[in-house]
Formats: structure tokens, sequence, C-alpha cells
């Protein structure tokens, strides 16, 4: 792997706390995030890369990220972020709301 991966950032909607997050990988097996549009930039995220959640307004841990699947066509597709079973709790980032995800540049990360 030559240069740094890309990450994902993302909304934790309906997640609590990063303890919530920690039980859900506690289960076993990849989580399996769903989002409306797939990252032009997959490659670059499926090399390396992880999705940081966002929680209650600070950005709280990252999984990596294990694979992204486009599903359907046109307007009616859909993509699916299988992500590993392990939660990596990181320094609190305070992060402003948005909507669906961003690209988190290796340098902010």
């Amino acid at each position: 792997m030559g240069a740094m991966p890309l990450h994902m950032i993302k909304l934790g909607v309906g997640v609590p706390d990063v303890d919530w997050l920690e039980a859900r990988a506690a289960r076993g097996g990849p989580l399996v995030v769903h989002t409306r549009m797939t990252p032009k930039r997959a490659p670059e995220i499926e090399d390396g890369g992880s999705l940081y959640w966002v929680v209650k307004g600070t950005i709280v841990c990252r999984q990596p990220v294990l694979d992204i699947v486009t599903l359907g066509e046109g307007k009616e597709s859909r993509c699916e972020i299988t992500l590993a079973p392990q939660v990596i709790r990181t320094a609190p980032m305070a992060r402003r709301p948005f909507q669906g995800w961003r690209y988190f540049e290796p340098k902010d990360a």
C-alpha cells in the first residue's frame, strides 16, 4: 500500500454512543451500513480506509472498510458498506451535522 488510504465519515443516526457500536461489533460478523450514494473513489477507501463515526456531534471511533457494493441501477441504486467488526476509538473531535457521508482525507483523520 503506497499512498495513505482515503477514509469516509458518517453520522451515526440512531447510534446513542460508542459503547453501542462496540456492543454491536462484539456480536461478531461484519456490520453492513446502507447509504444512497456509492463513493466514486470506493477503490481508494477499500484499500485500507475506515469509516469514521460521528455520534452526537463528535467523531468518536472508526471501523475499517472491508467492501463497498452498489445494488440496483439508476435512481433505485443503493450502496452497502461492509465494515470490519472491530471498533477503534479515536480522539474526540467536534463535527457539524451533514447528510449522508463525506470523504475524510488522511491528513484530517
